[in-house]
C-alpha cells in the first residue's frame, strides 16, 4: 500500500469538501512515470473528495499534460508564478518568464481547471512597483485563488550569499505588512480569494531561516493593517478630532484592536480616543462610526 493510500485510509472525517493535494514541488515537472503512479494511487478514492489540487511550474504546462491531469480528475492547478517582472524572475533563476505564466494560465482556464497563482514578495531585485504590477497582471488573468508568500532567506542558499554580501536587502517587516495588506485588498476588490498569506510553520523554517519576513499570524497582521487604514480614513472623512466609538463585526474585534493592541496605540498616538464595539450589522472587514 502506498503512502497516499495509507494517508487517505487513515482519514476519519467527511472528506467530501476536501481535496487531495500534491504540493511542495513542481508536480508536472517530476518524472512522468512517478507522476502517473501518484495519480493512479488516487483513483480508488477520488470519489470521496472534491478533487485534486496540484502546484507546478508555469513552463511545465501544455495541452498534453492538461489532458492527462483531466483524465485523473485533477480540478485545480496552482502556478508558482512568483513575479510578473522578467528581470526579477531572471535574477532569481526561476527558469520561466512572465509570458509562460500568461500562456499556462489561459490553457488551464481553457481546459476548465480552477486556476491558482502564487506570488512571492520581496524577491531579489524586486521593487514595490514590480509587486504592484505583478498583482495587476495576476488580476488580469482572473485566477480563482492566489497565495502570497513573503521571501525568507534560508541557510546555505545563493540568496543568503547575496544577503551576506549586502547585494540583497530584504524588505523590512513593517514594509512587508503594509505591502501585503495592500495586495490583499486589491485581490479582494476583484473577488479573488487569497487562500494563503504568509509561510506555513515548519521545522526547517524555524531552524534555517536567516532573515526575511515570517510570523505565525502574518495574515492577521495584514488584516489589522487594513482595518486601521479604514478606520483612519473614516475618522478623517468625518472630521473626528478626539473621542469616538468604532463599530466592527464581532469576528473583527481582534483585527481592529491589532496585535498587542497596536492599532489602539497608533490611534492614540494620532490623538484619537477610540473605543471599539461590536455590531452584527457591520459587514466583515468594514468599520463604521457609532453615532
Amino acid at each position: 500500500m502506498s503512502a497516499i493510500e495509507i494517508a487517505i485510509n487513515s482519514l476519519k472525517e467527511n472528506t467530501v469538501d476536501a481535496e487531495i493535494a500534491f504540493f511542495g514541488g513542481s508536480f508536472t515537472a517530476i518524472d512522468r512515470e512517478y507522476m502517473l503512479s501518484l495519480l493512479e494511487a488516487t483513483v480508488p478514492y477520488i470519489d470521496r473528495f472534491k478533487g485534486i489540487r496540484i502546484s507546478t511550474r508555469p513552463d511545465y504546462i501544455n495541452e498534453e499534460i492538461l489532458s492527462v491531469l483531466k483524465k485523473y480528475k485533477v480540478t485545480a492547478i496552482e502556478l508558482g508564478a512568483q513575479s510578473m517582472d522578467d528581470q526579477v524572475l531572471k535574477a532569481n533563476n526561476r527558469g520561466h518568464n512572465s509570458d509562460d505564466v500568461v500562456k499556462a494560465s489561459h490553457l488551464i482556464k481553457k481546459y476548465g481547471f480552477s486556476l491558482g497563482l502564487q506570488m512571492m514578495t520581496g524577491l531579489y531585485k524586486s521593487t514595490y512597483e514590480a509587486e504592484m504590477d505583478t498583482a495587476l497582471k495576476f488580476i488580469s488573468l482572473k485566477p480563482d485563488t492566489v497565495r502570497i508568500y513573503p521571501t525568507v532567506i534560508m541557510k546555505n542558499t545563493e540568496l543568503e550569499s547575496l544577503y551576506r554580501e549586502n547585494e540583497y536587502i530584504p524588505y523590512s517587516f513593517e514594509d512587508t505588512v503594509d505591502l501585503c495588506a495592500r495586495l490583499l485588498s486589491m485581490f479582494d476588490e476583484h473577488n479573488i480569494s487569497v487562500i494563503r498569506l504568509g509561510l506555513h510553520h515548519s521545522e526547517s523554517l524555524q531552524n534555517d531561516m536567516v532573515a526575511g519576513v515570517y510570523h505565525p499570524a502574518f495574515r492577521e497582521l495584514c488584516e489589522s493593517k487594513i482595518m486601521l487604514d479604514k478606520a483612519l480614513r473614516l475618522l478623517k472623512e468625518n472630521k473626528v478630532d478626539n473621542r469616538c466609538e468604532i463599530m466592527v463585526s464581532p469576528s473583527c474585534i481582534s483585527k481592529m484592536i491589532g496585535n498587542k493592541r497596536s492599532n489602539i496605540f497608533r490611534l492614540n498616538e494620532l490623538g484619537y480616543n477610540v473605543k471599539i464595539i461590536q455590531s452584527n450589522d457591520i459587514p466583515y472587514m468594514e468599520v463604521a462610526l457609532n453615532r
